[in-house]
């Protein structure tokens, strides 16, 4: 059997990984849709579907896919014209809730691909909490210029709070638990630093090394 299923999509940080496994021998292959596809322009004109349906196919051919094979791929929106082009072709698939072996593989892709992408340990951790969103805004904040490429651009979310009015003030800390989300590193207590503020779903304070 191969099952196919996808991760990312949800994250307001990079591209969306498309992953399959053929579970009698456990060959994992993956790709992944571009950030670019997330884009205000294409996003409206869901040019990610597209995407992931070229990935789907491209996937099963790096499996050698035979029409013998049970097919189950995830019943969500990613796959509306992967599932449409398997029925053009008569190609038998189940589209149901993909599980594991192929859900923590591909989940474990994403959050390596988030850390490459510079998210740290603690923001990387896939996770489906409606606060995730904000949690990650907080890290683009941080570094904003650097950090607006990787964010999907194109979600409603992102053109509600992704352009906020950002207060700079310089300050110090003497807390001993403060990581700063520029460069990764601790703040030493009693430091002089970098203190943005915005309001999102909630007002946000962010604590920066003043040289970073």
């Amino acid at each position: 059997m191969v099952l196919i299923d996808d991760s990312g999509s949800g994250s307001l940080i990079g591209g969306t990984c498309i992953g399959a496994i053929r579970t009698e021998t456990m060959e994992y292959v993956y790709d992944f849709i571009s950030i670019e596809f997330y884009n205000k322009e294409n996003f409206k004109s869901k040019k990610y579907l597209a995407e992931a349906n070229s990935i789907v196919f491209s996937l099963l051919n790096r499996l050698n896919y035979n029409r013998d094979e049970e097919i189950s791929i995830c019943q969500g929106y990613m796959f509306e014209l992967a599932r449409a082009n398997m029925d053009k072709r008569n190609i038998k698939y189940t589209s149901t809730k993909i599980e594991e072996p192929l859900q923590s593989l591909i989940e474990n892709t994403f959050q390596d691909y988030a850390l490459g992408l510079g998210l740290p340990p603690q923001y990387a951790k896939y996770t489906k909490y409606l606060l995730h969103f904000h949690r990650i805004l907080r890290w683009v904040y941080s570094d904003y210029k650097k950090r607006v490429p990787l964010c999907k651009t194109g979600w409603k979310s992102w053109s509600k709070y992704g352009t906020l009015n950002l207060s700079r003030k310089k300050d110090v800390i003497y807390a001993n638990n403060y990581i700063c989300l520029r460069c990764g590193f601790a703040i030493e207590t009693k430091s002089k630093v970098e203190r943005l503020e915005y309001t999102s779903n909630c007002k946000n304070t962010i604590y920066l090394h003043l040289d970073c």
